[in-house]
Order: structure tokens, then C-alpha cells, then sequence
């Protein structure tokens, strides 16, 4: 069987294609572990759509790099680019809308600006801009419901918040390859991100987001213990079954 490509490319749009794209397909199977288990049966609907705009943006930009099923499922720990905010596990349902907060504000804004510019990312960013503006708002009311509500969710949901700030300043690093202006969309994801926090009552987690103490080697292969495991599951059925087609 031929084996898998380390994908240590030095060209740097397929760099950046696999960075965003293992985001996308990490998050996505984050998502998809909701299956089942989501608090009410249309949240259950509405993760799982999210889920699979995110898997269709991976798809697009992993075969942009080289074969999507190969990249997906063979790949070691090491080779994944994503940021290490997309792979922190579910925890209770204020985590999960709180990461999908943070990452979901974040891609508003690179694909804004990915939309504006000629490159190989325009189709996608102007499509995928449209899926991303309904995960914003998803996540952005359900913050507010959980903030604004009972004080059990309150204090779950700034729990959440500030558990997960430190993995938020790795979204603002240069990917290369990528026309952005990483001081702008910092800028942008900010103010949005205040403003809903302060409109849900919540507290807005104090210190830079860049820092000695923040996390954030994602984009150069170093990943959470947590994602180790969450790899093994995504590529079990793949792996055991090599070459075998449905």
C-alpha cells in the first residue's frame, strides 16, 4: 500500500489550505460527537448541519493539498496544522458554544477578508462566509441564553469562556500563504466577541491573548493530549479496513 505523505509542504498556499482545512475537519468532529447526545433534538439538527458545512469547507480546501481521504485519515498527530482551540473536547454544552464562539467569529472575519481579495481561497471564503455567518449567530444566541439565564447556566457559561480564552490567541498568528491582515481581524473578532459576552452578562476573560501563558503551537504540529484520542477514534474504521471501498 502506498504510504501516506508527511505533507511538510513549502508551498505556502497548500500550507495554508491544510491549516484551515484540518480547523474545519477537527471542529467538524467535534461537533459530530454531539450525535445522540445534544441537549434537545433541534440543537441535535442544528450541530450537526454546522458539522457538515465545516466538513464540506475541509474537503475543498484538503483537496487543494493533496488527496482529502488520505490527509483525513492517515496523517499522524504530528502532521495536523489545526489551532488547538478546535480540538478541545465538548465538555458540557456551555463549552462547546463557547468554542464555537470563539472559532465561528474568527472565520467570519478571515473569510470577510479571504472574499475581498483574488486567490485560489475566493470561491471557497465567499461561499463558505454565508454557512460561517449562521454559525456565528447560533453560537452568539445561545451565549446570550446561557449568560442571560439561570445562574446554573451563567456560571457554567463564564466558566467555559474563560477556560478556553487561552487557546484564542494561536487564531491571530500569520498563516503564510494567506493575504490577510491578522492585526485587522484581531481587531474585528475583539469587538464582536466583547460585545456578545457583555450583552450575555458575562464577564470578558482580563489579560493579551498573546502571551507567555497562552497557548498555541497548533500550527506547528503540537497538539493537546486530548486530540490524540479524538484522532484514533476519527481514523479507527479507516485504518482497520485499508483499501476497502463501501
Amino acid at each position: 500500500m502506498t504510504q501516506p505523505r508527511t505533507h511538510e509542504t513549502t508551498d505556502t498556499a497548500s500550507a495554508a489550505a491544510l491549516a484551515l482545512g484540518d480547523d474545519a475537519l477537527v471542529l467538524s468532529h467535534r461537533l459530530g460527537e454531539w450525535a445522540g447526545h445534544a441537549p434537545v433534538l433541534e440543537e441535535e439538527v442544528a450541530l450537526a448541519n454546522i458539522a457538515l458545512d465545516l466538513l464540506g469547507q475541509a474537503r475543498v480546501l484538503l483537496s487543494m493539498v493533496g488527496d482529502e481521504d488520505e490527509l483525513a485519515y492517515l496523517r499522524e498527530e504530528r502532521a495536523f496544522r489545526n489551532v488547538q482551540l478546535v480540538e478541545q473536547p465538548n465538555g458540557d454544552f456551555a463549552r462547546t458554544i463557547a468554542r464555537q464562539l470563539y472559532f465561528s467569529a474568527y472565520q467570519q472575519f478571515l473569510y470577510a477578508q479571504l472574499a475581498e481579495r483574488e486567490s485560489e481561497f475566493t470561491p471557497l471564503a465567499v461561499k463558505a462566509a454565508k454557512e460561517v455567518a449562521y454559525h456565528q449567530d447560533h453560537a452568539r444566541q445561545w451565549t446570550l441564553r446561557l449568560g442571560d439565564g439561570t445562574q446554573e447556566s451563567h456560571t457554567r457559561m463564564q466558566r467555559a469562556v474563560d477556560a478556553l480564552w487561552r487557546y484564542t490567541g494561536e487564531l491571530f498568528q500569520p498563516v503564510p500563504g494567506l493575504d490577510l491582515n491578522p492585526q485587522e481581524l484581531r481587531a474585528s473578532w475583539t469587538a464582536s466577541v466583547t460585545d456578545t459576552l457583555r450583552e450575555a452578562t458575562l464577564t470578558v476573560p482580563e489579560g493579551p491573548q498573546l502571551g507567555a501563558w497562552s497557548a498555541g503551537a497548533g500550527r506547528q504540529g503540537v497538539h493537546t493530549e486530548p486530540f490524540g484520542r479524538m484522532l484514533a477514534e476519527m481514523q479507527h474504521l479507516h485504518r482497520s479496513h485499508p483499501g476497502a471501498s463501501w
